[in-house]
């Protein structure tokens, strides 16, 4: 973890590199951190970034004592996901679902900053949300005068709490412990829940397929094909996302978009699409991203994608930007400031 007030001497393994005159892929292949004596990283054992305390390395190549770090816990303690994950006593791919709080997201710190830095956060959330965290099996079914409804977005981190305990717990058990109606309500959130803990366990060991880490994690037979159907769809969103949202910062950082995290969709069931809302000085309210035509303004704010069409959609107020499916930023950003390039097909439009 980053203990309290330590965030400015983290260090990333490209800084390791760079104070040691190397490249960073001769430090990955040589690893000399993993030496007798180098300063430990900072980050869980199992975390993708590691990182270090500059201090410690710098002592350390400097062939002189190394500092101490400090070892009583802090509320301002920055922990990475498997940290939070422990500290809840739940597996790290719950967390990815958990981490969706309100507070949690508001409160997320990326080591280094940046779209590309790992996420962390501070002690003090993550107690706050173990304490407000409903209690596993709680109520037994409808508590008296409860109704037959829980908040919409308690739903799923409640279904959670059920499928930590039991794998393979059955949509009437969910039902009946949430006062929740099994169709659609308990029926869809376990499919996705078990759909995105696939999705995030063949994330961490590429070589596993979507069958094989459902095994793994113990979920019955009978529900592996909806569940995998939902990874399948998890992980072909999750592939686009990275360019679509470093798209959409650096047009926010040019002042032509709103900063937002992008949100994929799948209108159609099957294709992506993604929308980016435009400040309003610009000529159009939204850009819409779709994996078969592209970039395209869109004409609405409120519903910028719009309905499901199987052909490139046409109209007033709607003009493809850019070349190829996956432009450059810079392109695009060079497209909108263009006003009087016309409308015009995308190149791969029938």
């Amino acid at each position: 973890m980053i203990r309290a007030g330590r965030l400015k001497h983290v260090q990333t393994m490209a800084d390791l590199a760079d104070i040691l005159g190397k490249k960073l892929t001769t430090v990955r292949n040589q690893k000399p951190y993993a030496a007798e004596g180098h300063p430990a990283s900072i980050s869980s054992p199992t975390s993708r970034a590691q990182l270090w305390d500059a201090e410690q390395t710098k002592a350390y190549y400097a062939g002189q004592p190394i500092p101490e770090l400090p070892q009583t816990d802090d509320d301002e303690d920055l922990l990475d996901r498997h940290e939070a994950a422990e500290l809840l006593g739940i597996a790290a791919v719950t967390w990815n679902g958990y981490k969706n709080d309100p507070d949690l997201v508001n409160g997320v710190v990326l080591v280094p900053e940046g779209p590309k830095g790992t996420e962390h956060w501070p002690r003090r959330l993550v107690l706050a949300y173990k304490n407000k965290r409903p209690g596993r099996g709680a109520g037994g079914g409808r508590r008296e005068g409860s109704g037959d409804m829980i908040p919409r977005d308690q739903i799923l981190p409640r279904i959670a709490e059920l499928l930590d305990a039991d794998p393979a717990i059955t949509v009437d058990a969910v039902a009946d412990t949430l006062g929740i109606t099994k169709f659609p309500t308990a029926q869809s959130g376990l499919a996705t829940l078990r759909g995105r803990r696939i999705a995030d366990l063949v994330e961490a060991q590429p070589d596993l397929d979507p069958k094989a880490a459902a095994l793994q994690l113990g979920y019955p037979t009978s529900t592996h094909r909806g569940a995998i159907a939902i990874a399948q769809r998890e992980l072909h969103a999750r592939s686009a996302k990275p360019y679509l949202q470093q798209t959409a910062d650096f047009l926010a950082a040019a002042g032509i978009a709103q900063q937002a995290q992008v949100e994929m969709r799948q209108p159609d069931g099957e294709h992506l699409a993604a929308a980016v809302l435009l400040a309003a000085d610009q000529p159009a309210p939204a850009l819409v991203w779709d994996e078969r035509f592209g970039w395209r303004t869109a004409t609405s704010r409120r519903h910028p994608i719009g309905k499901p069409t199987e052909t490139a959609p046409e109209g007033e107020g709607i003009r493809y930007l850019g070349s190829g499916l996956r432009p450059e930023p810079e392109e695009l950003l060079a497209a909108l400031r263009d006003r009087r390039k016309g409308t015009k097909r995308p190149h791969n439009a029938p």
